[in-house]
């Protein structure tokens, strides 16, 4: 499955530019908007998982957080961002892995990601997930999650995703987080269509 997964990503990537995947943003706003209301400061270690391609490190940069890591399974999607950056990727911390497998000792403050988590669908996948995510967070730290909400789509790239509504994902987290923030996106692809999100903020308490 690891494999096969991990094929499934790196042919997206060697195969479609960034801006014609379903989930690309010219400007992450919501994103930006979250984590500069939940972050302590510009110093704040922060983990953009799953980032790959995502435009969301270039807006970390310009206003000045000069803490970030971004993880993706998919070295072909991390290179684009390279690419992008230019000589400015030598400020950011890249991770290619498996966010099931995450090896990194970083302890963070902002944990973000945008539409990963929603593909997990396994028990032992998600039951991986939050451990990892557990062990990376400081106490009082933040994690932003993004997934389909129950009037979502069923699948995204060829993939069955897992839908949440607002209370399933509160109690998967478990009693040692609290949601801050709870709010419902939609996001209008590069095709013109509409996907409707569920967006969670949870600070570790325990």
């Amino acid at each position: 499955m690891k494999l096969k997964t991990k094929k499934h990503w790196e042919n997206v990537y060697k195969t479609k530019s960034p801006k014609e995947v379903s989930w690309f943003q010219e400007s992450p706003e919501l994103s930006m908007n979250l984590i500069n209301r939940f972050a302590q400061s510009k110093n704040s270690a922060l983990i953009d998982v799953g980032g790959g391609a995502s435009r969301l490190i270039d807006q970390l940069l310009l206003e000045g957080f000069n803490n970030p890591t971004v993880l993706d399974i998919s070295e072909y999607a991390l290179n684009h961002s390279k690419e992008r950056l230019g000589k400015n990727k030598s400020q950011v911390n890249w991770v290619i892995q498996d966010i099931k497998e995450f090896t990194i000792h970083t302890k963070f403050d902002i944990w973000h990601d945008r539409a990963l988590f929603h593909f997990l669908n396994s028990q032992d996948e998600k039951k991986s997930y939050l451990k990892n995510l557990d062990l990376s967070l400081k106490k009082g730290g933040v994690a932003i999650l993004f997934t389909f909400s129950e009037d979502g789509p069923l699948k995204c790239s060829g993939l069955e995703i897992t839908r949440y509504d607002e209370s399933s994902m509160v109690s998967l987290f478990g009693p040692n987080y609290k949601c801050i923030h709870f709010q419902k996106e939609t996001h209008l692809t590069p095709a013109n269509k509409k996907q409707h999100f569920n967006i969670w903020v949870f600070k570790k308490i325990k």
